[in-house]
């Protein structure tokens, strides 16, 4: 009868010092989960105020005489395209598609307010312009508060991908169906050196 006591008591301890360790790195990684959506967080933060800046600086651009139209359509089209689409939901930032669909989105507006700026360079009455000037440093602003941003993102990326895969971690992660986070990758064409032409 003693003996069939310690026994059941030892069982009951074990499956406590098991449910502890199990609840312990659950926790552990609903914390780092926490901790990436915070950066996604901040990374939509930021692509709203460019989101929001852009109509603005194409109202101002839009006042210089002659100025090309194909690229103010292209920089309006690029963020027609996004359709409000700042906020991605928590599901899509473990789903490789739609992430790479935001972030192609993302990326063509970037390229056209590139484009945009590139060609403001030929017109001095804008570059003399002081809302023009001031909207120029703000959107400079914003796209290095976006690269801050998406670094950060990735580092919780990492710490949060690399908890989940380790023992006993990825035995929990896969109980839960915790998936892994995706990260921010530079555009294909971030490979290739820019091409400089001063004729």
């Amino acid at each position: 009868m003693k003996k069939g006591l310690i026994i059941l008591l030892a069982i009951i301890l074990i499956v406590i010092v098991i449910a502890g360790s199990v609840i312990s790195k659950y926790n552990t990684i609903q914390k780092s989960k926490i901790a990436v959506t915070g950066a996604w967080g901040e990374v939509e933060n930021v692509y709203q105020s460019r989101f929001d800046l852009v109509p603005n600086l194409v109202q101002t651009v839009k006042g210089a005489a002659n100025f090309e139209q194909e690229t103010l359509t292209a920089v309006t089209e690029a963020r027609s395209r996004m359709g409000g689409q700042i906020n991605l939901p928590e599901e899509a930032l473990t789903d490789p598609n739609a992430f790479a669909q935001f972030q192609a989105q993302q990326q063509s507006l970037s390229s056209a307010l590139s484009r945009l700026m590139v060609v403001v360079e030929q017109y001095p009455e804008l570059k003399a312009n002081q809302n023009f000037l001031q909207l120029q440093s703000q959107l400079e602003g914003i796209e290095n508060r976006i690269r801050v941003a998406r670094m950060r993102y990735n580092e919780q990326v990492t710490g949060f991908n690399q908890t989940i895969i380790v023992f006993p971690n990825n035995i929990i992660a896969g109980m839960f169906n915790i998936k892994s986070f995706e990260f921010f990758k530079a555009d294909e064409a971030a490979a290739q050196a820019p091409r400089v032409n001063f004729e």
